[in-house]
C-alpha cells in the first residue's frame, strides 16, 4: 500500500469548504505555503471523505470498500451518506470494488499492515462470513497482514485512525493509555505481545465543554501526514494539551515539518484532519492547485 510519507496530493469534499470556509482557509494555507497540491471531489454528500473513498494500493491501483456505516440510521443520516460509486465515477478514479463493508477511516495502515477495530465483523454480518474470512477477504483486497484491533464499546463510529498509527513497522502511536477502558488496553497489550509491537503515548484530554457527544475535541492522533509534512490538530481550549503533543510529535519525527492547526467547529462534528482529508501519490506528481 501506498503510505502516507509517499504522498503528493490531497483531495477533500467540495462541500468542505462551503460549510467550514475558516477552518478550511487555514488548512489551505499551510498546504500552499508547503506546496502541498489540492482538489475537491465531485458528487460528495458530506465532508467525511477518508470513509467513502477508495485506499491507494499503488499509483494506479485503488480498492474500494462498500460503505454502509451502521451508525448512519436516520432518514436525514441516509441522505448524507456519500456513493462511492458516484463519487469515483465523477472524480475519474477506477477502483476494484470489495465485498466487505469497511469504512476508510477505520483502515489504518502502513506498507504491508493494516489495523483495523473489531466493529468491521459487525459491520459485515451481512455478507454470511465468518471472522476469519473477513480478515482474510481484506487481507487480499489491501495486499496486506490486517491486525484486529479492541473495539471501543461507547464508540459509536469506532473508527481505528482516532486510536492508532504506524511510526513505522514495529512502533504503534496510541492515545495516552492512563485514562482509556481497561479492557482496551489488555486487548492491545495483548496484540503489544502477539507482534512484538512497540507504544509510543500520544497526549490526549477530555474537553469539559463539548456540544456533541461525537466530538472529537481532544484527539491528537488524528492527523493528516502528506509527504514530508503532518497537519496537527490544536484546540486551544481549556485542558488543551496542544504544546505537550507539538513536542512529542516533533521528538517523534524529526524530519517532518509539524504544522498546528485549529478546526475545533469540525472536531464537534465528529472528525479532525485525517477524517476530511483523501491523500494519494498522483503519477504526475499532484494536479494543479485548486483556489
Amino acid at each position: 500500500m501506498i503510505t502516507d510519507n509517499q504522498t503528493n496530493f490531497v483531495w477533500f469534499s467540495a462541500l468542505l469548504k462551503e460549510k467550514y470556509s475558516a477552518e478550511f482557509g487555514r488548512i489551505i494555507e499551510i498546504l500552499t505555503r508547503h506546496h502541498i497540491n489540492f482538489d475537491f471531489l465531485k458528487e460528495t454528500k458530506d465532508i467525511w471523505c477518508r470513509d467513502y473513498m477508495p485506499v491507494q494500493l499503488s499509483k494506479k491501483e485503488f480498492v474500494q470498500f462498500r460503505y454502509e456505516p451502521s451508525y448512519l440510521k436516520t432518514e436525514k443520516e441516509l441522505l448524507s451518506r456519500s456513493d462511492p460509486k458516484l463519487v469515483n465515477e465523477a472524480n475519474g478514479i477506477h477502483v476494484e470494488n470489495s465485498l466487505i463493508n469497511l469504512d476508510g477511516g477505520n483502515i489504518v495502515r502502513y506498507q504491508n499492515k493494516a489495523m483495523i477495530t473489531a466493529r468491521v465483523y459487525k459491520e459485515n454480518r451481512d455478507t454470511g462470513l465468518t471472522e476469519a474470512e473477513i480478515r482474510d477477504q481484506i487481507s487480499k483486497d489491501l495486499h496486506a497482514e490486517v491486525i484486529i484491533i479492541p473495539e471501543h464499546r461507547g464508540d459509536e463510529i469506532d473508527h481505528a485512525d482516532g486510536y492508532v498509527r504506524f511510526l513505522d513497522d514495529k512502533t504503534i502511536l496510541v492515545n495516552e493509555l492512563a485514562n482509556e477502558y481497561k479492557y482496551w488496553v489488555k486487548g492491545m497489550n495483548q496484540l503489544r505481545d502477539r507482534y512484538g509491537f512497540k507504544f509510543v503515548e500520544i497526549p490526549w484530554f477530555t474537553p469539559k465543554k463539548k456540544k456533541n457527544p461525537l466530538s472529537a475535541l481532544g484527539i491528537y492522533i488524528n492527523f493528516l501526514e502528506v509527504g514530508n509534512l503532518i497537519l496537527l490538530p490544536k484546540f486551544e481550549i481549556e485542558g488543551n494539551r496542544d504544546e505537550d503533543a507539538l513536542k512529542k510529535f516533533i521528538e517523534l519525527y524529526p524530519g517532518k515539518t509539524i504544522e498546528q492547526v485549529n478546526i475545533n467547529d469540525i472536531a464537534e462534528e465528529g472528525g479532525l484532519l485525517n477524517c476530511i482529508s483523501w491523500n494519494i501519490k498522483s503519477p504526475n506528481n499532484g494536479l494543479k492547485t485548486s483556489k
